[in-house]
């Protein structure tokens, strides 16, 4: 078994959602939420803005620790954990990292953003995030 740590992000900008859509090789892989692999002498926090770059090109920021989700594939038996983040950003650019086979990316409303989503640990993940965002906005902690 093989076990692997990630770190992400829940990207919000104007109450609109940050996701990425997956495509190898014409081969429908969804729509998720920018994370990757925590590489050696990085923090989750670093290995968080640093992937949310990488793969979106949105320079965003970390406003709070959301929480982990934990999953597992079979190709190698992989047993993975995510570190997710709520983060904001400045404003709506996004690139999609062509070498990772993102071919779209964009924000999304929430209701869409969770509709568009593949997987159900990251909806779980974007629940608690909006939730967090809500409530810092009308609190007025919310900077965007």
């Amino acid at each position: 078994m093989i076990e692997a740590t990630s770190c992400g992000g829940v990207v919000i900008f104007r109450g609109k959602i940050l996701l990425l859509y997956k495509n190898i090789k014409n081969k429908y892989e969804g729509w998720v939420l920018p994370k990757g692999t925590v590489e050696a002498g990085e923090t989750h926090e670093e290995t968080a803005l640093r992937e949310v770059l990488e793969e979106s090109g949105s320079k965003a920021y970390i406003v709070d620790y959301i929480g982990r989700s934990e999953y597992s594939f079979t190709e190698d038996v992989v047993e993975k954990e995510v570190h997710w983040y709520l983060m904001g950003t400045d404003s709506y650019y996004s690139k999609p990292q062509r070498e990772e086979y993102f071919v779209d990316s964009g924000f999304y409303k929430y209701h869409e953003a969770y509709h568009l989503l593949k997987f159900a640990n990251e909806k779980q993940i974007l629940e608690k995030a909006y939730a967090d965002y809500q409530e810092r906005k009308r609190n007025n902690q919310w900077k965007n």
